[in-house]
């Protein structure tokens, strides 16, 4: 999970192929927030339409999530922008979606965010993951990371999970929230977006406390036993440790390890 370099110019044969599907740019706004695609930007056409684009090479190691989102995204339909068309050719692959203007989700304390955020964290917890995508399952991605193996059955489910609840990855666009970059997303327990949202709530300022009252009204939440939130909060403990560990101290990483020990330990 570490942050990709963005380019902060479009590659000459990157653009070849999407003026391929496209027709010319009038302008490319290159963009930077967010972590896993070298190319991010903004493109203005010459019918005076704007898309987003994002991009990897065809050889990059997670080259996989482009397919991935894409596959994802009609299944996502209202609560992420619309994927118009994937593109391959001259070594990249590339994605191209519908412009949202927006700002990212701010999750301080008191934010008039929140209750956005959460209210399409719930929209999504009532959508089933599509058998048809390989999707792999929240006790497959924590099986590493656990005491007791017995545990994991608590966070199996048939729910489709978003996973990566980074504030750059929602779209705030009037009185909604979007959330964009699916390419981890998961299948699992309904209440598991709910409880990584937490950390990243305790990681914005909240106290653990106040992070867990604000999950409180997620329909899914409440369904959980405590034993198997305790169990999830251990878990990505050790998960965010063991990210952190490949980093230099500062990074971003370590913020976030830091976030959910101080929940695991409050779950204690």
């Amino acid at each position: 999970m570490s942050p990709q370099h963005r380019l902060t110019d479009l590659p000459a044969t990157a653009r070849a192929v999407i003026e391929d599907r496209t027709g010319p740019l009038t302008s490319v706004d290159m963009l930077s927030a967010g972590l896993n695609s070298p190319i991010a930007a903004r493109l203005l056409l010459d019918d005076g339409t704007s898309i987003f684009v994002k991009g990897m090479r065809t050889d990059h190691r997670w080259v996989w999530t482009q397919q991935r989102e894409a596959d994802i995204n009609r299944h996502t339909q209202g609560l992420a922008p619309r994927v118009l068309w994937h593109l391959t050719g001259q070594g990249w692959d590339l994605l191209g979606f519908e412009h949202i203007d927006g700002v990212h989700a701010n999750y301080t304390p008191g934010s008039p965010h929140l209750p956005l955020v959460l209210q399409t964290m719930s929209s999504l917890a009532a959508t089933t993951a599509p058998s048809s995508i390989d999707l792999k399952t929240m006790p497959q991605r924590m099986s590493a990371y656990v005491d007791d193996p017995r545990a994991l059955t608590a966070f199996d489910g048939s729910t489709l999970l978003h996973t990566d609840w980074k504030p750059d990855n929602v779209l705030i666009t009037g009185n909604r929230a979007r959330l964009v970059d699916w390419g981890w997303a998961s299948r699992g327990a309904a209440w598991i977006d709910p409880a990584l949202w937490v950390i990243w709530l305790i990681a914005s300022g909240h106290t653990p406390h106040q992070a867990e009252t604000q999950v409180r009204a997620h329909p899914a939440w409440n369904t959980a036993l405590v034993p198997s939130i305790d169990a999830f909060t251990r878990a990505q403990a050790r998960m965010w440790e063991s990210i952190a560990r490949t980093d230099t101290p500062g990074q971003w990483t370590h913020h976030m390890h830091q976030a959910a020990l101080t929940w695991a330990k409050h779950r204690q």
